[in-house]
């Protein structure tokens, strides 16, 4: 029996088993809350650095300038999601006032009359159109041969 091209390469096992391990992750880095306190007052003035600026702060901090970099890198994803939520927040309490007011202004309608047209005073038919309230509780349609009328 004849096997297919592919069967004869297939291997057994996964296919980065026989690579170099992997390095050792490094284990998180923990601030002091001096330091955090510095990086934050800065980044609240300053969202990016200059590497002379990211040098300096280092130094000062006694932190290295990965630290740095990496701690404002990360803090800008931090920033950039907080403000997105707010503008959201923002958004959606926007979209409820207008609901509300939109509702208001909907009652205040029903309550008030409508002005008389002065065309539709001297037109029946018109003026019963105008009266016409079909969302009024009170207002009773009723179908006579085929023909609406309010009652």
């Amino acid at each position: 029996a004849a096997l297919s091209p592919f069967a004869a390469t297939r291997r057994i096992g996964h296919p980065y088993q026989n690579r170099t391990p992997p390095k050792r992750k490094k284990p998180r880095t923990s601030f002091s809350r001096v330091q955090i306190c510095e990086l934050e007052k800065r980044f609240h003035r300053q969202k990016y650095l200059a590497s002379a600026e990211r040098a300096a702060l280092a130094k000062a901090l006694k932190m290295t300038d990965a630290q740095v970099k990496t701690w404002f890198q990360n803090r800008r994803t931090k920033w950039r999601r907080q403000t997105a939520e707010e503008r959201e927040a923002e958004r959606q309490q926007a979209n409820r006032l207008m609901l509300h007011l939109q509702q208001e202004a909907f009652q205040k309608s029903l309550a008030q009359p409508l002005p008389q047209d002065p065309l539709c005073m001297h037109n029946s038919s018109l003026y019963a159109l105008q009266n016409l309230q079909p969302w009024a509780e009170d207002n009773k349609v009723t179908s006579v041969s085929g023909v609406a009328s309010v009652v």
